[in-house]
């Protein structure tokens, strides 16, 4: 059972997305928060595997309430629910250690899939703002400056290291790369760490966001 937190100053709004995770047996809404204040105290009560928050929040909004998070909660991971599509809002979410970033108007079994895909240990974005946040995080357009930066970075890893770094970069969760490499998942986790240290980055998105660029993704069919 995943356990998930929600927190958003409108109770409509989290009715609404209590309902649509409610229609998966296998996750429980186990608190509510209307600002980031109180996210954070409950987050720490209840020991969510998953806190979904909403960027705009009185008092402490998400985007702080995430940084925070990463701080005292490490081992809850953290999905944005927002309104708001622009760049500054995807890419400061992500730096403060979000590991999704969904548009509350999208479709609601994207709201299941980014829950599942994040307590899985992988990064989920909503396809709507996928290329926006490769972009921001790749300092711009895909240039041939950026393609070669990025095989630099990654020539230092080992052959499998960048088979890993391909499928993570193509959405895929620890699970899904462990039976794709015929892997147990728990070596997985060992690479995809020992991997976001080796690049110096923070969070599986950014990884991928080197993946992309490398061209690492290119021809990985991604999960159906």
């Amino acid at each position: 059972m995943i356990r998930a937190l929600l927190a958003d100053d409108e109770t409509m709004i989290r009715a609404g997305v209590r309902a649509i995770l409610a229609a998966d047996p296998g996750i429980d809404v186990v608190a509510e928060a209307s600002d980031g204040h109180e996210a954070i105290d409950l987050t720490l009560r209840h020991r969510p595997r998953v806190a979904l928050l909403d960027i705009r929040m009185p008092r402490l909004d998400g985007l702080a309430a995430a940084a925070e998070l990463r701080r005292v909660a490490p081992d809850t991971a953290v999905i944005m629910l927002t309104t708001f599509g622009e760049d500054e809002y995807i890419a400061r979410a992500l730096a403060g250690g979000a590991s999704g970033f969904l548009l509350k108007s999208g479709d609601p079994h994207e709201l299941i899939a980014g829950v599942r895909a994040v307590a899985d240990g992988a990064a989920y974005l909503s396809p709507k703002v996928a290329h926006r946040v490769i972009t921001e995080l790749g300092g711009g357009r895909l240039t041939g400056v950026a393609r070669e930066r990025s095989r630099r970075r990654t020539a230092g890893l080992t052959p499998r290291e960048r088979d890993v770094l391909a499928l993570l970069g193509a959405g895929l969760s620890n699970a899904e790369i462990a039976a794709r490499l015929h892997l147990v998942e728990g070596t997985v986790k060992a690479y995809v760490s020992a991997i976001l240290t080796r690049l110096d980055v923070r969070n599986r998105v950014q990884a991928a966001v080197i993946a992309y660029e490398a061209g690492l993704v290119d021809g990985i069919d991604e999960p159906t």
